[in-house]
């Protein structure tokens, strides 16, 4: 196993604890007027999605985990959401826990990364921007459209987003997978 020195942590990184994957969501080095250095990490465990805060001396050494990232495809969903290898054409499936609340942008035939931790499926890692049909919106309201008024859609995957009130049902909206945000309407 490779070993990582405090000073290479970066937000995304994935090391191992315990035996345990996990990422760094946030980081801080802090150098005291007393005492040595060290560094605040807030930690992400890739396994149970839990999140804590944990503390290294600097130049304290972790490891870098066993994983590995496969390029495939999202097919469809029944009780379990299936995947194709881009590679190998291997068909797989992964459970709704290591999919989460990227179920969310999940449309047919999306290239998507999966994490992969001592072979099983443990996270999958979304494009930033999705292209998605509108399957049900509101009507626009006239009225005051001064302060940027929104209403709200369902797009194909079943998620729900705010947009402006030009939209219209039979758009295609680009979405923004980190945050779910409305980025703009797409000419297809």
């Amino acid at each position: 196993m490779a070993m990582i020195d405090t000073a290479q942590f970066k937000k995304g990184l994935k090391i191992e604890i315990e035996d345990q994957p996990w990422e760094i969501v946030d980081f801080q080095h802090v150098k005291p007027g007393k005492g040595t250095a060290f560094v605040r990490t807030r930690i992400k465990n890739l396994l149970t999605n839990n999140t804590i805060d944990k503390t290294f001396r600097s130049g304290d050494k972790v490891g870098t985990p066993e994983c590995e990232e496969i390029e495939c495809a999202y097919m469809y969903f029944d009780g379990n959401y299936h995947f194709m290898n881009q590679e190998t054409f291997e068909s797989f499936d992964i459970p709704p826990e290591a999919v989460g609340d990227n179920k969310n942008f999940l449309t047919e035939n999306l290239k998507v990364a999966i994490l992969m931790f001592r072979g099983k499926a443990i996270a999958i890692e979304l494009p930033n921007f999705i292209i998605a049909k509108i399957t049900f919106c509101e009507p626009g309201v006239a009225g005051n459209t001064a302060q940027g008024a929104t209403k709200l859609v369902t797009v194909e995957t079943g998620y729900s987003v705010q947009v402006p009130l030009y939209i219209s049902e039979t758009d295609v909206l680009k979405i923004d997978t980190r945050d779910g945000r409305y980025v703009e309407r797409v000419n297809r």
